[in-house]
């Protein structure tokens, strides 16, 4: 199969940026590099300012009543989105104000074949264009990066891991932290007795059955410590199985 039939059929990310140097990033090593190199899924980087259309490829302007920064300016925005409008999957806003990205969202959006990552800058996108687009808003968390690039790294590296063929044992992913709502159990490995701290013995009985329940009773109780909100939400799932 040539590369042209491998990118029709593989996850295909676009990313808007004014700093398209930043990629591939961490996006170019390891389990994502690997995939990256065998066309499991493809990347586009397409710079921002290449949309503007004076002479100088301005891509901001000082915000309408007042305040410090400058803002990317709607018409540049919406020529570099007209250029990615056929693409598949939808358009994400990197912005501290999105709803939280999750493992569902990564999900989702690893079946839809493509996504296109919107990387703001300064302070930001002017809202007219992201509202008239429908553009979602999504944040890694509670805190402030200098742009969306990093987001959008970590965000793919989310995204491409879920893809076929590119994580070598299926079960990992099914046995990773927030797949059914809790934690991941503990790890351990050689040596058994380690500055005097030993693994637990049950996960040295060779009883599968007995290191299943282990398991699920570590994720639990790791869950309703350190994320008591998950911890509530997986309770009341579970009451509505029952």
């Amino acid at each position: 199969m040539d590369k042209v039939q491998k990118h029709e059929k593989s996850f295909c990310a676009c990313v808007l940026t004014l700093f398209p140097q930043m990629f591939p990033g961490i996006l170019g090593h390891s389990l994502c590099g690997n995939a990256l190199k065998d066309q499991l899924w493809k990347l586009d980087v397409m710079d921002i300012r290449a949309f503007a259309k004076d002479k100088h490829a301005t891509v901001d302007d000082l915000p309408f009543g007042g305040g410090g920064g400058m803002v990317l300016r709607p018409d540049v925005i919406e020529n570099a989105l007209n250029a990615v409008k056929n693409r598949k999957g939808r358009i994400l806003y990197l912005s501290p104000r999105g709803e939280k990205f999750t493992q569902d969202h990564a999900r989702d959006i690893a079946q839809e074949g493509g996504c296109t990552f919107l990387c703001g800058r300064y302070e930001g996108v002017d809202q007219r264009v992201i509202d008239k687009w429908a553009i979602a808003e999504v944040s890694l968390g509670d805190f402030i990066l200098s742009g969306g690039e990093p987001a959008a790294q970590a965000i793919l590296d989310s995204i491409v891991r879920l893809l076929p063929n590119v994580m070598g044992n299926a079960n990992s992913l099914v046995e990773e932290s927030f797949e059914d709502g809790l934690l991941e159990y503990s790890h351990y490995t050689r040596p058994n007795n380690w500055q005097g701290r030993f693994v637990p013995s049950v996960l040295l009985s060779g009883n599968h059955a007995n290191i299943s329940q282990w398991r699920m009773r570590d994720r639990e109780h790791v869950t309703r410590v350190r994320r008591p909100d998950m911890w509530e939400r997986y309770l009341r799932k579970t009451r509505r199985k029952t």
